[in-house]
């Protein structure tokens, strides 16, 4: 077969529970308590959600405008020092090792490596630096021409059948085959993208998530102990 006719592939890695072995959403929630910067009814919130989203239950959109509601009109470089610095203090070493690993495969393969996350770029920035993977599609956040957040985001949020749109226009623009791609993510509520490509991979998944990709006969793997 001519190379040039060979279809285009890219490796999408979910971050949390997948690249990193927590959930950088919990872990936040825990640095501004620790620091006084939440209360306990929000710490509480932040916990119900948290298991609505491990259970892929969550209202996305709803949960999402009213974690930024707080940030509106707070400097979007202040949330970024704060974010890099809770970043290196509490976040880079649970980057997975086997995530590494299959990061380097891909880049060995000549794929093209892809974020594909519902996190903000604050914090998907560095794991993308750290990991040198060049392309991040997350939730947006909306910031002013001041540089300050608006306290909304781009839609569709970058969840959900929302990751399919986002992974779809950048399969456009580059010329990716998603039938040849892969991706990799730990919960059910990424079973749109899942199905959407190729080579999907369960990593540290959820129960309900762990329950389709047996019956798919997807890989599962166990990259927390990494």
């Amino acid at each position: 077969m001519d190379p040039s006719h060979t279809p285009r592939a890219a490796a999408f890695f979910d971050v949390d529970c997948t690249l990193l072995s927590i959930n950088s959403g919990r872990a936040w929630f825990e640095y501004q308590r620790a620091r006084g910067e939440i209360s306990v009814w929000m710490s509480l919130r932040s916990v119900m959600w948290l298991a609505l989203y491990r259970l892929s239950l969550l209202d996305y959109d709803t949960v999402t405008a009213k974690v930024l509601e707080p940030y509106r009109g707070v400097s979007a470089s202040k949330v970024d020092g704060e974010v890099q610095a809770w970043y290196e203090a509490h976040i880079e070493a649970h980057v997975c090792a086997r995530g590494k690993a299959a990061v380097e495969r891909h880049r060995a393969a000549g794929h093209e490596l892809v974020l594909l996350t519902s996190g903000s770029r604050f914090l998907n920035a560095r794991v993308a630096a750290h990991l040198n993977i060049p392309h991040v599609l997350c939730t947006e956040v909306q910031v002013d021409e001041s540089g300050a957040l608006t306290g909304d985001y781009e839609r569709p949020a970058c969840y959900g059948a929302g990751k399919v749109h986002w992974a779809e226009e950048f399969a456009r623009r580059h010329g990716i085959s998603l039938a040849h791609s892969h991706f990799y993510s730990d919960s059910f509520s990424d079973r749109p993208m899942l199905e959407r490509v190729g080579h999907p991979y369960a990593i540290n998944p959820d129960p309900r998530l762990k329950r389709f990709a047996r019956a798919r006969g997807w890989p599962i793997e166990d990259w927390s102990q990494s």
